[in-house]
């Protein structure tokens, strides 16, 4: 009997192997500042994980993906950042993290978004027909990393700014922290 992966959405009580999946997947990335399981946190905290979906293998955890509102300067609405993509190590290269972008992607289209971007490695993400667009960019990091998909055929022109969640490092004083320190 093999297992199957089960792609939902999260619910309150996957929150904290939604933290332990994120960790353990970027813990050896060069390219990660550590702080991926923050900003999960952070949008969930804001309401803004538009899309937060779980793979499920025997009611355990085992990758993660968020979806989060950006904002274009020409003032384009309707689209999406992806973003952190997650999947424990040992399940890696199995197509969880495929299945995850592809059920979310389809969640987004059936929202009626106009559009998605993220910041990753091209040779994997436009398997899924991200593209480097230079109408589009994204300060601070290179733009060969930066990759957008148009769900409508309309590419927007302007800087992308992802939700403030994404700047989130875990350092900042939560609400009741000080309280506690008095």
């Amino acid at each position: 009997m093999t297992s199957e992966i089960a792609i939902r959405s999260e619910t309150n009580d996957d929150i904290g192997a939604i933290a332990e999946v994120t960790i353990a997947a970027f813990q050896t990335l060069e390219i990660s500042n550590h702080t991926e399981q923050f900003i999960i946190e952070a949008l969930r905290a804001a309401n803004a994980l538009t899309i937060s979906l779980v793979a499920d293998l025997d009611g355990r955890i085992v990758g993660h993906i968020a979806f989060s509102p950006v904002t274009i300067s020409d003032g384009t609405q309707n689209w999406y950042g992806l973003g952190p993509v997650s999947v424990l190590p040992e399940y890696q290269r199995q197509g969880i993290g495929k299945a995850l972008i592809h059920e979310g992607l389809s969640r987004l289209k059936s929202m009626h978004a106009r559009g998605c971007c993220l910041v990753g490695q091209p040779e994997y993400y436009k398997k899924f027909g991200f593209d480097n667009v230079p109408e589009l960019v994204h300060g601070g990091v290179p733009p060969e990393v930066f990759l957008a998909l148009s769900f409508d055929g309309n590419i927007p022109r302007g800087i992308v700014t992802f939700h403030e969640g994404f700047k989130a490092d875990g350092q900042r004083e939560r609400p009741g922290d000080a309280l506690q320190s008095a």
